[in-house]
């Protein structure tokens, strides 16, 4: 069968709908041409490589020669990957959530040959399908006056979102210690204490929510968040959405115990989380948290890493069509493989001859009561791992969508170094810095980034996460080499978002820049996802710029886009809680350890392993710095020195770690 117009694009899920008997285009002039020449309905179909029900839709709808001839004699079809497009993808799913859709993918929306939007659904059986088509195209030629009209409305209720989600500028209340307890009480009320995260199924991680808990208990010490912290991570550690063979984490749960997953694998996650784990490793000391880190790091690099240190984003659910059935074992397969250890493996993961999950398979997973095993036990338990990893390597993998997603590698990056932070493990850092030196390479010319990388080709212009996550990065880069170039990077990257991004009547910044294309709207993140908003990453990152590069106004800037969603947080801190830990942080007394001399390095990480706080950052040298909180402060050769300063008031010079740990009322403990 000849290609269609897809087969030279730059992403795996566009390419792998090429050879359908539709002739799908890309976004672009040329399909949008072709519908207004033609005066054709658009048909916007939104999806991703690793999409389970997109592959399901391709194989019984878009690989029939009928269907395909329905929809090319009265559609233009359009495909769109929401990884390298998710601009068009908000703006589409703001048009499904407007018309009431509970939004998914396979997420297909009608558009007018004017791009607006009149109708949308996700997932259909082919039958359902074809009505459907038939119905448009009768509503299309016989109703097109209602259709504009729906579609004007639906446009218009897009555009208004942004003023919806901006409720005023906050009065002083809102940034109080007692406004962040009652922001606590409104999350705390609302998540689930019998399972971790919130309540009922599909079940996300929601790493933004996690991190609140740690900071508000770093700051509060109120037990209630680290339990409920504790609770969540243990959960995922425990259930069948970590993979408890290879390491990494799954995009969800079907069931409300962490234990069904949805098998993709994302790259947004598992850099996320290994964040999430690192830091609450550091505060509990808790070995599980320590073995997820290292575990998922090791399937990143084994899975999801390229020569280059690029970060691939993501796995799929599938292989030979059939969802899951690389991670999944019936238990003869389980006693072929293990023999006399068989039995204790079993019963630790739940294993059934009937199986767990779906016919005879079994997805591991440990129940909490099961998780406490004997010096020898766990020692057979860790044997049969391998053992079972060796067979399931044998097995056909899951597809490997090798697209470079630049903020998603930021997010990675800052994995990383928190991982190397709290396990000491200059390893991380070398892995952080290779994946620096790609996006620094191919990625970004100046200050400016581009969105993806794939097979030599780059893709759209880098959108706010892009610029947030990667800034981010470089900030953290920084304070764990004090290489500057990395932290006047980061001040680029904000400065050229401030410029091409930031909307002067919102207070906020933009989704897609003023040279971007222009569609029906122009989508603005406030809320928290599975991802934090990119505006709520922007704003920690011009607040910390503010502090190491001591320019009030970065960190004025900052406070000026928390006042714009600071009612919001009250209304749904769940919904807001990466804006709320900004508020955390702005509450406590930020403090700045500016280091100098040859072991600035290390000192810096033993600072970070036995201070976890946020509100603590790092200046350091080991030569000359240009540095203002450094420029005035005297670098000898033989000695380092540090120096506990809040604002431009510094304590008296340290030469230990110890000491400065004493400065910062955070007591050494034998690690040190």
């Amino acid at each position: 069968m000849p290609s269609n117009q897809l087969i030279h694009s730059t992403s795996l899920y566009l390419r792998q709908h090429a050879y359908n008997p539709i002739n799908w285009y890309p976004w672009g002039q040329a399909a949008l041409n072709k519908a207004l020449q033609e005066d054709k309905p658009i048909i916007v179909s939104i999806g991703y490589a690793a999409c389970h029900w997109c592959h399901v839709m391709a194989k019984e709808t878009f690989a029939d020669v009928t269907v395909g001839a329905l929809m090319d004699a009265h559609f233009v079809c359009i495909k769109v990957d929401r990884e390298e497009r998710p601009d068009l993808d908000q703006v589409y799913i703001a048009a499904a959530q407007a018309m009431g859709l509970s939004v998914g993918w396979p997420l297909h929306v009608f558009l007018l040959p004017n791009q607006r939007p009149f109708y949308g659904v996700t997932y259909l059986p082919r039958e359902v399908w074809t009505k459907l088509l038939s119905h448009i195209t009768q509503a299309f030629q016989h109703h097109r006056t209602q259709l504009a009209q729906t579609a004007t409305q639906f446009t218009s209720a897009i555009n208004q979102l942004p003023t919806k989600l901006a409720p005023g500028r906050s009065s002083i209340q809102h940034f109080t210690q007692e406004a962040a307890q009652q922001q606590f009480q409104q999350l705390y009320a609302r998540l689930d204490h019998q399972q971790g995260g919130l309540p009922g199924a599909p079940k996300f991680p929601l790493p933004a929510i996690s991190s609140l808990l740690l900071d508000y208990y770093w700051f509060m010490k109120d037990q209630r968040a680290l339990t409920q912290l504790n609770l969540t991570l243990a959960r995922m550690a425990y259930g069948g959405i970590y993979d408890q063979l290879g390491g990494g984490f799954a995009r969800y749960t079907t069931d409300e115990a962490w234990q069904v997953p949805h098998f993709e694998k994302m790259l947004y996650d598992n850099g996320q989380l290994i964040s999430l784990y690192a830091r609450a490793y550091l505060i509990t000391q808790n070995t599980l948290y320590k073995q997820v880190v290292k575990e998922t790091i090791a399937f990143v690099a084994r899975e999801m890493m390229g020569p280059a240190g690029e970060c691939y984003s993501a796995l799929d659910a599938d292989s030979e069509g059939v969802e899951g059935k690389f991670y999944t074992w019936t238990q003869a397969e389980i006693e072929q493989a293990l023999g006399a250890v068989a039995p204790l493996f079993i019963a630790h993961h739940n294993i059934t001859s009937a199986g767990n999950w779906e016919a005879d398979r079994n997805i591991l997973y440990i129940k909490p009561d099961n998780a406490v095993l004997s010096p020898e036990e766990n020692g057979h338990i860790q044997h049969a791992r391998q053992r079972l990893c060796q067979v399931r390597a044998t097995r056909k993998r899951p597809t490997l969508d090798d697209k470079v997603i630049t903020a998603w590698n930021g997010m990675m990056l800052q994995g990383l170094v928190d991982a190397y932070y709290a396990l000491g493990k200059t390893y991380y850092l070398d892995l952080a810095l290779k994946n620096a030196a790609f996006i620094a390479n191919y990625l970004m010319q100046g200050d400016r980034l581009w969105h993806s990388y794939s097979h030599g080709k780059l893709g759209p212009t880098g959108y706010l996460a892009d610029y947030a996550w990667v800034a981010r990065a470089w900030i953290s880069l920084y304070q764990a080499t004090f290489e500057e170039h990395w932290l006047y990077q980061a001040e680029a990257l904000v400065q050229y978002a401030m410029a091409q991004f930031w909307g002067e009547q919102a207070g906020l910044f933009y989704f897609t820049a003023q040279q971007a294309e222009q569609l029906i709207a122009r989508p603005q993140e406030r809320l928290d996802h599975v991802i934090p908003s990119s505006n709520a990453v922007m704003a920690h990152n011009l607040y910390y710029l503010g502090i190491l590069l001591a320019k009030e106004i970065y960190t004025t800037t900052a406070r000026q886009m928390l006042s714009q969603v600071a009612p919001l947080i009250h209304q749904a801190p769940e919904h807001l809680a990466h804006w709320a830990n900004l508020c955390i942080l702005d509450l406590q007394p930020i403090k700045t350890v500016a280091i100098l001399g040859p072991q600035c390095k290390a000192w810096g990480q033993a600072l970070k392993q036995h201070h976890p706080g946020s509100n603590v950052l790092l200046v350091g040298a080991a030569e000359e710095s240009t540095l203002p909180l450094l420029v005035d402060k005297k670098i000898t050769k033989d000695q380092t020195t540090g120096y506990v300063c809040q604002g431009n008031v510094c304590q008296a010079p340290i030469h230990s770690v110890a000491e400065a740990l004493s400065q910062l009322g955070c007591a050494p403990t034998a690690r040190l």
